[in-house]
């Protein structure tokens, strides 16, 4: 006699083990892990989007109410490649002395000890705190037409590089300060032993462990100087062609009625800053990758 009870569900050729191992992968996506919870991913989903995301939605929608024609034709605009030349330019100029000043600062700190090194170390978040518009007051007093060191960098790039170096001082400095604590200096110690002068020590051994802060600091540094108005705004001289940055030639559009090219060179700068922001965040991914890999 043969018992088809044990049989009696239906062959599908899936046993149940299989098919409670594919039904949490088809809605793994759904699943939401941590200590937060839904709640408290969609309030961040929320306030994201009321103080990011609809803004820039909205100056995208204003950049493009002529169309792509009128987009472009405000993008390359003589006047506007002119302030987003110079903008990019000095920018890089600016990150360049930010990554070998900030980077020679974070290891002064680090690594010297000295009478105020305390004093040194808070000064260096003071343009986090400062009203940029008033570094561009000190700046225009200090290197203005009255300067009392006589010299004079008002309404030159020179002046702008100054002005932006100030304010992005503080990236790179903390970006590397963090790296060279933790830094392992037995192998620097192993390395001098071996006969390794300074320079060689510092190429081959210390420059690679600094190298993804260095390079995260400066694309913050950069990206910062793009959108940066206050500390410009009265020791660059807003000459077009020259000094005028691309935040100046934006109040410029606003203020001669003309939004549309305002929103437009704006979303040029977004895009930009955007672009610098991914790269560095995919070359911070592949270092970590890098790092987990070479344990």
């Amino acid at each position: 006699m043969n018992d088809s009870s044990g049989d009696a569900g239906p062959r599908t050729g899936v046993s149940d083990d299989k098919r409670s191992t594919v039904r949490p992968r088809r809605r793994s996506w759904l699943r939401v892990t941590g200590s937060v919870g839904p709640l408290g991913i969609a309030t961040t989903v929320l306030w994201l989007s009321i103080i990011v995301l609809l803004p820039l939605a909205a100056l995208t929608f204003n950049a493009f109410d002529d169309g792509w024609a009128g987009f472009w034709n405000a993008v390359t605009a003589p006047a506007a490649l002119d302030a987003l030349r110079v903008t990019v330019f000095v920018s890089v100029i600016v990150a360049v002395v930010n990554v070998i000043l900030g980077t020679l600062i974070a290891w002064v700190l680090v690594r010297d000890d000295f009478p105020g090194k305390s004093i040194v170390n808070a000064l260096i978040d003071l343009p986090f705190a400062l009203p940029t518009i008033v570094a561009s007051i000190v700046l225009l007093s200090l290197y203005g037409p009255q300067s009392p060191i006589d010299i004079h960098l008002n309404a030159t790039q020179p002046g702008l590089v100054v002005a932006l170096a100030f304010v992005t001082l503080p990236f790179v400095v903390r970006s590397v300060q963090p790296v060279l604590i933790e830094a392992d200096r037995e192998v620097e110690q192993a390395a001098a032993s071996l006969g390794a002068d300074n320079w060689t020590t510092f190429r081959r051994i210390v420059l690679p462990t600094l190298a993804p802060a260095v390079i995260s600091g400066g694309g913050l540094a950069f990206a910062r100087a793009l959108g940066e108005y206050g500390s410009v705004v009265l020791i660059g001289g807003n000459i077009p062609r020259e000094t005028q940055m691309a935040s100046q030639y934006i109040q410029q559009q606003i203020e001669i009625d003309r939004p549309i090219n305002a929103a437009a060179v704006s979303v040029a700068l977004l895009v930009i800053s955007f672009a610098t922001l991914l790269v560095l965040r995919l070359f911070a991914e592949r270092s970590v990758r890098k790092e987990v890999d070479a344990r």
